[in-house]
C-alpha cells in the first residue's frame, strides 16, 4: 500500500481540471487568499493499491485501485466505489472533490472521498468480483470506519459489493460494523429508500426547476442520458410525476418516442435484454440525440464530460438537471448559460444518495430503522431546502446555479477549516 503525501500537480485534464476551474471561481468570488485556496484544491490523503486477483480459471491478474480523502473537517469523510475500465487517480480526485462540496451544501456533517478500481465488472463472474472487493477492502481498511470514511455503491458496484466490503472490515475488527458502508442490502443494516434516494432527488429538484421556469411537469417532455442506477429511475419517477419521457439512452444505444416512452415496459426490457436497444415501444436513435432532443427537461445520468464545448450549442432543453457527476465542461457551462438555458449542478441536484446514506449511517449507529415514508419524507426536504437556499443565493450573488451552490459549499468547509485551526 503506498500512501501519497505529495500536493496534487498544478496540471491536470479532464473531470479533475473542471473541479479545479470550479474551485478556483468560487474562491475568487469568496475572496479567499491563495493559501486557502490550496488547502480546498488539495486532497488530505490519498491511497493506491494493488489488487492480486486469482481467476476462476487459477490464472492470476493484478488490478490498481485508490481511495481519497479529499477533505473531513466537518466529519468523516463519505463517497462511493466504482468499478470501471476508465477509473484513473485524477478521476478519483475530481468526484472526492465534488463530494466535500455535496456534502457541505446538503449541510450534511461529512467531507468527500471517492473510490476506484480499474476493472471492467462485466468480464468477471461475482466471485472474482467478490475476491477483488475483499482485496481491496483489506488493503484500505486502515482509513476506512464508521468514524473516518464511509464507502458507498457507484458506477459497477451495488449493495453486495458493499456487503462483502463490509464483512471483510468486520472481520478485521472483530465484530459486525455495520456503520462502515452505507448501500447495503436491508437485511444487513441497509435503510429503505436507498436504492432509488439519488434518483428521487434529481427528480424532486427537476420538477421544482420546471415549475420555477413556468413549465408544469405534467406538461413537460424529458430525455434521460443513461439508464442505470440513476437513469433508469430517475425516467421512472419523472413518468409517474406525469412528464413525458420521449428518449432514453444507455451506453450501447438510445431509443425514442415522440408521444412518451412505455418506461415500466422499458424497464422490464432492459431486465431481459440488458439494453434499451430493440425495444418495441422506441425508435432507435443516435446515443448524442438525447442529449440533443427538443425537450423541456434534460437529465444527463450517466458519466462526466457528456456535454462538451463541441456539443453544448446543440442542446435544446430548456432545463438541465445533472444526474451524473460532472456531465458539463466549464466551456459548455458557458454556452449552456449563453443560450439561457437553466443548469442545476451534480453536487445539488444527485445528493439524494449522500442524504440517504447520510441517514443510514445515522440509524446503524443507533440500531433503529425508519420506515421508508420516513426516509423519503426527509429526503425531500432536505433536497427542497436546498434547492431554496442555492436558488437565493444565484439571485443574491446573480450567477448561475452551478456557481452559487459551490459558493454556499466552499464557504462552510473553509469556515470549518477556520474554526478549527492548524495544527500543530
Amino acid at each position: 500500500m503506498t500512501a501519497l503525501h505529495e500536493p496534487v500537480a498544478a496540471t491536470a485534464t479532464g473531470p479533475l481540471a473542471d473541479a479545479r476551474e470550479q474551485l478556483r471561481e468560487a474562491t475568487t468570488l469568496l475572496g479567499y487568499d491563495e493559501g486557502l485556496h490550496q488547502m480546498l484544491a488539495t486532497p488530505r490523503r490519498e491511497v493506491t493499491v494493488s489488487i492480486p486477483l486469482r481467476r476462476d480459471d487459477g490464472t492470476t491478474e493484478l488490478f490498481v485501485g485508490h481511495r481519497v480523502q479529499h477533505n473531513f473537517s466537518r466529519g468523516p469523510a463519505k463517497g462511493g466505489l466504482r468499478y470501471s475500465p476508465d477509473v484513473s487517480l485524477d478521476e478519483v480526485r475530481a468526484l472526492a472533490m465534488w463530494m466535500t462540496w455535496k456534502c457541505a451544501l446538503l449541510d450534511v456533517p461529512y467531507g468527500g472521498a471517492k473510490g476506484g478500481v480499474r476493472i471492467d465488472p462485466r468480464s468477471y463472474s461475482q466471485a472474482e468480483l467478490e475476491r477483488v472487493t475483499r482485496r481491496y477492502t483489506s488493503e484500505i481498511s486502515p482509513l476506512i470506519g464508521p468514524e473516518r470514511d464511509i464507502p458507498a455503491p457507484d458506477i459497477g458496484t451495488d449493495e453486495k459489493t458493499m456487503a462483502w466490503l463490509m464483512d471483510t472490515y468486520s472481520v478485521q475488527q472483530g465484530h459486525t460494523v455495520l456503520g462502515v458502508t452505507t448501500g447495503k442490502p436491508i437485511s444487513l443494516g441497509g435503510s429503505r429508500g436507498r436504492a432509488t434516494a439519488t434518483s428521487r432527488g434529481v427528480v424532486h429538484v427537476a420538477l421544482a426547476a420546471l415549475r420555477s421556469q413556468g413549465i408544469a411537469p405534467e406538461e413537460a417532455t424529458a430525455s434521460v442520458q443513461g439508464f442505470g442506477k440513476v437513469g433508469r429511475y430517475a425516467a421512472r419517477f419523472l413518468a409517474e410525476a406525469g412528464t413525458r419521457v420521449v428518449a432514453v439512452s444507455d451506453q450501447y444505444g438510445a431509443v425514442a418516442a415522440e408521444a412518451g416512452l412505455d418506461i415500466p415496459g422499458l424497464e422490464r426490457h432492459v431486465d431481459a435484454t440488458g439494453s434499451v436497444v430493440g425495444f418495441a415501444g422506441g425508435d432507435e436513435i443516435a446515443a448524442e440525440a438525447v442529449l440533443e432532443a427538443e425537450v423541456d427537461l434534460l437529465v444527463p445520468a450517466a458519466v462526466e464530460g457528456v456535454l462538451r464545448g463541441d456539443n453544448a450549442g446543440r442542446v435544446r432543453a430548456k432545463v438541465i438537471v445533472e444526474g451524473a457527476n460532472g456531465p458539463t465542461t466549464p466551456e459548455a457551462d458557458r454556452i449552456l448559460q449563453e443560450a439561457g438555458r437553466l443548469v442545476v449542478p451534480d453536487i445539488l441536484a444527485n445528493a439524494g444518495g449522500v442524504i440517504v446514506s447520510y441517514f443510514e449511517w445515522v440509524q446503524a449507529n443507533q440500531a433503529y430503522w425508519w420506515s421508508e415514508i420516513e426516509v423519503e419524507a426527509r429526503l425531500a426536504e432536505r433536497m427542497l431546502a436546498a434547492w431554496d437556499s442555492v436558488n437565493a443565493a444565484a439571485a443574491r450573488l446573480d450567477v448561475p446555479l452551478r456557481t452559487a451552490a459551490t459558493c454556499l459549499a466552499v464557504e462552510r468547509v473553509a469556515q470549518a477549516h477556520q474554526l478549527r485551526g492548524l495544527y500543530p
